[in-house]
């Protein structure tokens, strides 16, 4: 093996053994691995949004999950909430600089997902017919 690869590999060293510092990546995959958060940063790589933009472009999420998740996502640096004196209020989220550094990532993983998920439906299909009654879905 060369030196870099070696490298690469020692990058990977799990994270929770005793001997491994804490990388930060369970606390980083909390926020930004659940789906709803990751939809959202998917809807707002195109711009400025209102709530209920998102709302609508984001299915199935209801009103309180989008509020906790913006928050969430405000609150970790990602999104940016600003209000303006209307009435009603108006209020819009953007990606900052560092959530608009996620973007690149999420479009690999929903590439990844799409040139992938006929192949993850046949293995499910195959290995559900191989397990009955396993309770996994």
């Amino acid at each position: 093996m060369s030196a870099g690869h070696t490298a690469v590999t020692d990058a990977l060293a799990p994270c929770g053994l005793p001997e491994h510092p804490d990388c930060g990546i369970r606390d980083v995959l909390d926020r930004i691995g659940d789906k709803w958060s990751v939809l959202a940063i998917v809807e707002l790589s195109s711009g400025v949004r209102r709530f209920r933009e998102l709302q609508r472009a984001i299915h199935g999420i209801s009103q309180r999950m989008l509020t906790l998740t913006l928050r969430r996502l405000e609150r970790d640096g990602l999104v940016l909430r600003t209000a303006y004196p209307t009435v009603p209020v108006t209020v819009t989220y953007e990606l900052t600089e560092r959530g608009r550094s996620l973007t690149h990532l999420v479009r690999q993983l929903a590439d990844w997902s799409l040139a992938h998920k006929d192949a993850i439906a046949q293995s499910r299909h195959a290995w559900d017919a191989a397990n009955p009654g396993s309770g996994v879905s």
